[in-house]
């Protein structure tokens, strides 16, 4: 079966027009999604244990009548990853490794001056008390998401990481668990949908309450991690995987349709797009595509992904390309040319960037150190992969001298007084020296 990509060229008069369909996502879920998850989080709030028991029977087709029966111990975690075969375990820790040795440069620590008078400013760095990291299950196992979110949190000096993940039929996935294991997880709950968002959030008479709640998962996730937003942080509501490929055309065509499939291949609204500045080297790629095509397991998707939400794009120039890019602000930006260093000034908007031709994104999925979770959906214009800095808050410091607040004490009088805050400006005349 063959495939049909949609092709673009800059210089259309249309082209803005055109991007903008292609770009178009809508997010919001549907009146049935809210309305079953506003009913899961209110009954799990109000009904704690015997909610998520009830709501994980029914959706996972398990049979638990306790919280004890949901709850993995550290010996667990422990034994699946020693058991693990020798090429995964060795490949588990190496990423692990890497990913800590990345988020270790991200430690901000607190600080603080004084100033002449002898009054001191700052910020106290301090870690959150206690995390949640959502893990999806069943078929969609991602180890790679253990440690992309429970690794920053680790090193951010997290009290306590709780981790939920769904075992649908009660089938647990042993990577999944010593991804655990290697990322310093302590507690692990076999829940997930909703109702484990709201255990999370609320807490329960076994569930932790937590400070906040990262991790992918389906629109039943996304709908109720936006729900709980302000009860508990949230670290984004992700939009489908994307990548936008940038070729000069002397990379080879296969590489460049597998590295467009590598994200097609997650689901049918996944997007790949490709920009060149060479025609030719767009039907090279299309015939890549083609002749590849039948050869991937997940095929059926990765055509459904690249017909209705792909893309080949011509530029006409570097500076189209770039435009684009900043137009675009993809999660995931291939810079496949010669001299990838020299496009950086210029690139303003985009989660992950993978510079020169022999740096696949997969690369990053797994093991290359940066964090995976990444902004979707153009939302790169003003955000940033999860990192550590997530895991942390800032409290400002002040600690003013006796002439510091005197001198202080007037400005602030005089600005309390425009605003006809009248205690605000008494308050601070009181520290005013004579």
């Amino acid at each position: 079966m063959s495939i049909t990509i949609r092709r673009f060229d800059s210089a259309q008069p249309d082209f803005a027009e055109q991007m903008e369909q292609l770009l178009a996502w809508d997010s919001v879920s549907d009146a049935a999604v809210q309305h079953a998850v506003t009913d899961i989080v209110n009954q799990v709030r109000e009904r704690g244990d015997m909610a998520v028991i009830e709501y994980t029977n029914r959706f996972d087709r398990m049979s638990v009548d306790s919280m004890v029966a949901l709850e993995l111990s550290q010996a667990q975690l422990q034994q699946a990853l020693e058991t693990l075969p020798e090429a995964q375990r060795d490949a588990l820790l190496q990423a692990a490794e890497r990913v800590r040795r990345y988020h270790e440069k991200q430690k901000q620590d607190s600080w603080q001056y004084r100033e002449d008078d002898g009054t001191l400013l700052g910020q106290k760095v301090t870690p959150m008390d206690r995390v949640g990291i959502y893990v999806p299950g069943g078929k969609a196992a991602y180890p790679s998401s253990v440690l992309m979110n429970a690794i920053p949190a680790h090193v951010a000096g997290v009290q306590e990481i709780i981790m939920v993940v769904p075992t649908p039929d009660g089938e647990l996935n042993q990577l999944v668990l010593a991804a655990a294991a290697a990322a310093g997880v302590d507690r692990v709950f076999t829940i997930g949908g909703a109702q484990a968002v709201a255990a999370l959030a609320y807490g329960t008479e076994t569930v932790p309450k937590v400070d906040k709640i990262v991790g992918p998962g389906n629109i039943y996730v996304a709908t109720a991690k936006r729900m709980v937003f302000g009860a508990v942080g949230i670290d984004m509501i992700a939009g489908p995987s994307e990548i936008l490929v940038v070729c000069d055309g002397q990379t080879n065509a296969d590489w460049i349709a597998m590295d467009l499939f590598s994200q097609a291949e997650h689901d049918e609204d996944a997007q790949s797009i490709l920009v060149t500045t060479d025609a030719q080297f767009l039907d090279e790629v299309e015939q890549a595509i083609e002749r590849l095509l039948p050869t991937m397991e997940r095929a059926d998707i990765i055509r459904t992904s690249l017909s209705e939400r792909g893309a080949l794009i011509l530029a006409h120039s570097e500076d189209d390309a770039i435009a684009l890019i900043n137009r675009i602000a993809p999660e995931h930006l291939e810079l496949s040319v010669a001299d990838p260093e020299a496009w950086l000034p210029s690139i303003r908007h985009a989660g992950a960037i993978f510079m020169g031709r022999y740096t696949a994104e997969a690369l990053g999925d797994y093991c290359a150190g940066p964090n995976h979770v990444l902004p979707t959906s153009g939302t790169a214009r003003f955000s940033s992969p999860l990192g550590v800095y997530d895991f942390q808050k800032r409290s400002s410091l002040i600690m003013c001298s006796a002439q510091g607040a005197s001198d202080m004490g007037k400005v602030a009088s005089v600005l309390a007084r425009g605003e006809f805050l009248t205690a605000h400006a008494r308050s601070a005349e009181y520290r005013i020296l004579d």
